[in-house]
């Protein structure tokens, strides 16, 4: 009867490395399960060390779950090129700012993301098991993007956080996971958030997926993200009326810097086929 239950075991050993060879639709939801599980069983270990380490929910237990996500890229055959490193070697509070692609961006936000930094993120994520218990840990600030009273009334304790505490928020301004080849229009509230802390705006932008990842067409290969930090916004003087020329001021930058250097990325690996 052992032995019976080897059979079955050994088919699809050997049968991995066909599919992953000849089917890439096998391999997009082979990376996707391998993705998603491996982040579980990485919450797993992070949340008795974050519990340890400060005794519960603290933005100093970031440090944690970043030396632990890091290595994930090399799984996934992924690698980042960074460029504008000396923009995230401010003093003080800030908001970072970046584009939204997938799931995947946690793999580019680790890779850069500065001391006492954390994020905003949908409400919905908290209830995502072991990552969400890590996310809380972490001091993830969760908004219901449903109710617009709610999501100001988070920014503005975000804000005094910010400052009582000297933490950086990292937000992601198109509100929603976009793979279109260009940006969406920003929802305003990381304006207001940095108005109203009056601390400087940090953009980061990161490349296209298209070379390598295609939800919609199933197909995820290896292949190179450039990660470009861009100088500074201050906002000190700002005001709510300010708010609109911020945020376009942001998204122009933004979206000529994700253009010019998804440009750069395809032209060195190729497009991929749909």
């Amino acid at each position: 009867m052992d032995a019976l239950w080897m059979v079955p075991l050994l088919l699809l050993l050997l049968l991995l490395p066909l599919l992953m060879w000849t089917s890439s639709t096998f391999v997009f939801y082979f990376k996707k399960c391998f993705y998603v599980a491996w982040m579980m069983c990485l919450a797993l270990i992070a949340i008795p060390l974050c519990i340890l380490k400060s005794g519960g929910r603290d933005v100093e237990n970031m440090r944690i779950i970043r030396s632990l996500v890091r290595h994930v890229k090399y799984f996934l055959g992924l690698r980042f090129q960074v460029s504008g490193w000396e923009h995230l070697q401010t003093q003080g509070p800030y908001v970072i700012i970046s584009n939204h692609q997938s799931s995947l961006d946690v793999l580019g936000l680790m890779e850069i993301l500065p001391d006492r930094c954390t994020m905003i993120a949908k409400k919905e994520l908290i209830y995502a098991g072991t990552v969400g218990l890590i996310c809380w840990l972490g001091g993830i600030v969760f908004i219901n993007r449903k109710k617009t009273s709610d999501a100001k009334s988070v920014m503005t304790d975000a804000a005094k956080t910010m400052l009582d505490d000297q933490i950086r928020l990292w937000v992601f301004p198109e509100g929603t996971r976009n793979q279109r080849g260009d940006l969406l229009p920003f929802k305003k509230g990381a304006f207001h958030l940095a108005v109203q802390a009056q601390v400087p705006i940090i953009p980061v932008v990161f490349s296209s997926y298209s070379n390598f990842y295609l939800r919609k067409e199933k197909q995820f290969k290896s292949g190179t993200i450039r990660l470009k930090i861009l100088p500074k916004i201050e906002t000190k003087g700002m005001t709510t009326d300010d708010i609109t020329s911020l945020s376009d001021k942001s998204f122009n930058l933004m979206r000529s810097a994700y253009l010019n250097i998804s440009d750069s990325v395809t032209q060195s690996n190729g497009p991929l086929r749909h």
